[in-house]
């Protein structure tokens, strides 16, 4: 039986930190040796992190990645590595092409593969197809690849491509298959959105099916700003059938023995591979490992199927490993949050408990003139339950120095969101006093639903460093809160912050539902809106009124404002406010 034994390597890589990633790499080939792996496959650009955008415009930033590069190779020995990497000028390109210039002006840069053995990159894959939507904006830094780097290894036929490459039918795959490739080696940061790995694997079965290939997906893991990487690394056989399945949302090796005969045989049973016309041939290039032929003796690897989240849980899990993250590799060490006893807040801090510990979390509770005991006692409760340590600052004395400040200015003027507003910016204030003094993160605690229509105070309750919840609608944000309660030996949240009428209490009696309309009916008109770019005619056919539509609508786009000054926060849905949407907030077109 012809067996290739291949190591996926699941890592974290932190964008910039060429040495850190380095060493992850040279530690993973160490691991794949350790295993007796015939081939190592690490994420696409594992070398610089995921995406490293900009710079990529440093020529400096460039030259060090290659020179990383042969410093990874110098410990490949034994085995072939494949490294996605920055590639440069012909090494990563068709000789006889021509660079063609960008607009960015780096037209010899490609998102590539460096195939490494023997101490040296002996071939290298610039990626196909470059996306350029949602937070891709690839065409910018690299032009696409020309060639197909087939390697040969133990008698095996490899053929070696990068994410989006093979997500389409007529892609690199198809070619590569019909040059004789049994074995397809994708290397990705795929970033996560809600449904994506199921999305993923229907693909992944598609394509290997219609190829006939086994196809091998490692995938990269952690958060990178608002993106997070999932891993869910997966290999799937010439059948469609998913052997092999890494851990989610964390870092894992997965060490697979692949039965290449057996591509063999379902080809022969099904008239053979479709041959090459001459123009794609052209584009192929034939890698022989050399000192390859034989495999060391070894025993057969059972490879792990880690089971699959459900959606709840996949998206608890992207926003912890988003806190933990964006923390960890922005050098922060605690993170302090105002807890309002309000559901957002305090899903916000069990988030934040389950990524950094609870010593690493300070809740600030902030009472004002309209603040209920009701909310300060279920922050007590609430702070209690996950043993994080609490302050209260009272902002009544600040509120009430302003308006008499104002008063006079503001004579003869009855009292509105200016009031409010005031309120959530003194307690602004205060979270970023705490941050500056002490050092602390500030994670802001507003919803998706809120972000969406403006229900947020610039420069209050949107004052911060990390958005937590921004991507989540505020009715996942109450699905989220009840999967926590159900972990563990006992609820964090209590019952009555759940059971509440959400309310910013910045005057009496205040409902959030005075303002908006009920959660249950906005999020559905946000998500056909702003995920699905939906008309409002079409909006209003699937059931909603008209009148609640249009004054839906004009709220999202009137707050485009608001947004651009937010900070940064996790996507999990499949459109983010963010670089998923970029809207001018200068605007004469009106969607009603």
């Amino acid at each position: 039986m012809r067996i290739l034994r291949i190591a996926m390597a699941q890592i974290n890589p932190t964008v910039g930190d060429l040495s850190g990633n380095a060493r992850m790499i040279k530690a993973g080939i160490k691991a794949a040796r350790t295993a007796k792996a015939d081939l190592v496959v690490f994420p696409e650009l594992a070398v610089t992190g995921y995406p490293p955008e900009d710079l990529l415009l440093k020529p400096r930033f460039v030259a060090d990645t290659r020179r990383v590069v042969d410093e990874i190779a110098k410990e490949c020995t034994g085995m072939v590595a494949v490294v996605g990497y920055v590639g440069q000028g012909v090494e990563a390109q068709e000789r006889t092409i021509r660079p063609v210039v960008v607009s960015a002006g780096h037209h010899d840069l490609s998102n590539a593969a460096a195939i490494l053995s023997e101490r040296r990159l002996v071939a290298s894959y610039g990626k196909w197809l470059l996306p350029n939507y949602g937070v891709f904006d690839e065409s910018r830094y690299f032009r696409p690849g020309r060639t197909l780097p087939l390697v040969g290894l133990r008698g095996t036929t490899i053929g070696i491509n990068i994410c989006e490459d093979i997500w389409f039918p007529d892609g690199p795959t198809r070619l590569q298959a019909a040059a004789g490739a049994e074995v397809i080696v994708n290397i990705n940061a795929s970033p996560f959105h809600v449904g994506k790995a199921r999305l993923r694997e229907q693909m992944l079965a598609t394509r290997a099916r219609e190829n006939g290939v086994i196809v091998t997906y490692t995938n990269t893991v952690g958060g990178q700003d608002e993106l997070v990487f999932d891993g869910s690394s997966l290999i799937v056989d010439q059948t469609g059938t998913v052997i092999a399945r890494a851990k989610a949302f964390e870092e894992d090796f997965l060490v697979a023995d692949l039965n290449v005969e057996a591509v063999g045989r379902g080809r022969l049973a099904h008239g053979g591979k479709k041959s090459l016309s001459g123009k794609a041939a052209g584009v192929v290039e034939r890698v022989a490992i050399k000192g390859a032929a034989s495999a060391p003796k070894r025993s057969r690897v059972v490879p792990p199927l880690d089971t699959p989240l459900s959606e709840c849980d996949e998206v608890y899990r992207a926003l912890v490993l988003g806190v933990t993250d964006y923390v960890r590799k922005n050098g922060f060490k605690k993170v302090v949050i105002g807890l309002s006893g309000g559901v957002d807040s305090a899903l916000t801090a069990a988030i934040a408990v389950d990524a950094l510990g609870a010593d690493n979390v300070l809740g600030i509770f902030m009472p004002s003139p309209y603040t209920s005991q009701e909310s300060g006692e279920d922050v007590a409760e609430l702070a209690r339950r996950l043993g994080i340590e609490t302050q209260t600052i009272s902002i009544t004395p600040a509120f009430e120095q302003y308006r008499q400040t104002l008063a006079q200015a503001f004579r003869g003027k009855a009292a509105d969101t200016t009031e409010e507003n005031l309120q959530a910016r003194i307690r602004g204030n205060i979270l970023m006093a705490f941050s500056n003094k002490f050092g602390h993160l500030v994670l802001t605690t507003g919803n998706k639903s809120e972000m969406s229509v403006g229900y947020a105070t610039l420069y209050g309750d949107m004052a911060g460093g990390f958005a937590v919840i921004k991507d989540a609608p505020k009715t996942m944000v109450y699905e989220l809160a009840q999967l926590r309660n159900r972990q563990g030996r006992a609820p964090v949240i209590p019952k009555r912050i759940l059971d509440r009428a959400p309310t910013a209490e910045l005057k009496p009696d205040q409902k959030d539902e005075d303002s908006l309309p009920p959660y249950a009916v906005l999020d559905p008109i946000l998500k056909a809106y702003v995920e699905e770019d939906r008309s409002i005619e079409e909006i209003v056919a699937a059931g909603f009124d008209r009148e609640t539509v249009k004054r839906v609508v004009t709220l999202v786009d009137r707050s485009e404002y608001k947004r651009r000054q937010a900070p940064v926060g996790i996507k999990i849905t499949q459109r983010a406010l963010g670089k998923d949407r970029r809207m001018p907030i200068t605007s004469g077109y009106r969607s009603g």
